[in-house]
């Protein structure tokens, strides 16, 4: 038999469990005294804003300071690095500890970008037009990067330890692009990579010098194999 108010001894209206024909109040575990309270999120963090303020500055540093290095060279000033960013020189150094941190930083971003290109005109199939093509675009880049000259034509022993390292894995792609261009007859056998480095870092500094990019024609032109009497 069905319990009144319900299907099974259970009764919707009074909330009660039937149990062997007794019945049961329901009881709520929870007290209105003691029912657990949802924590409050906490606070914003404020320094959330002071962390994205900071990494606003830093990247404005950076791209002002690779203009105005690539502009004038490594002898500006920070303080001239500052005004173009439009921060204090006192955040530039709490960036940056040093101006030689400064340009690292800069400097090994671009080291990686000229490794990649190299590490691509290496899987072309002409080895020789690849090698050339290198020349002609650290010319171009030579007379728009006056920093980045600078620092490749810097010897490894003045140079700090990333930069240095960066700088040995460029050399070593180079000198595989330039093994690849000598092996089928491309460019003459007498030059190492070393040399033609030099060569290429003279050449892109006079080029900037003089403005006249024709002289990185000249190079290459003499990096050619004598034609045969």
């Amino acid at each position: 038999m069905t319990a009144p108010g319900g299907v099974g001894g259970y009764n919707r209206s009074c909330c009660s469990a039937s149990r062997y024909g007794t019945h049961v109040p329901f009881v709520n575990p929870f007290p209105r005294s003691v029912r657990p309270v949802s924590t409050p999120s906490p606070p914003p963090d404020p320094a959330r804003p002071r962390r994205a303020d900071a990494r606003r500055n830093r990247q404005r540093i950076l791209e002002a300071a690779a203009a105005v290095f690539a502009d004038e060279g490594l002898a500006v000033p920070i303080d001239v690095i500052a005004s173009r960013a439009g921060v204090g020189v006192g955040t530039v150094y709490r960036h940056f500890p040093t101006k030689d941190a400064l340009f690292e930083a800069i400097v090994v971003d671009r080291f990686d970008q000229l490794l990649c290109r190299v590490d691509e005109l290496s899987e072309r199939r002409d080895p020789g037009e690849a090698f050339f093509r290198f020349i002609a675009e650290m010319g171009v880049l030579g007379t728009e990067h006056k920093d980045l000259i600078e620092e490749l034509g810097r010897r490894e022993a003045d140079a700090p330890g990333l930069k240095a390292d960066v700088k040995a894995h460029l050399e070593a792609a180079v000198g595989r692009l330039l093994g690849q261009a000598q092996a089928c007859g491309a460019v003459r056998k007498d030059v190492d990579v070393t040399e033609v480095m030099g060569l290429l870092m003279g050449t892109c500094m006079a080029a900037a010098h003089i403005g006249s990019p024709n002289l990185v024609r000249v190079l290459s032109d003499g990096l050619r194999p004598a034609p045969p009497p």
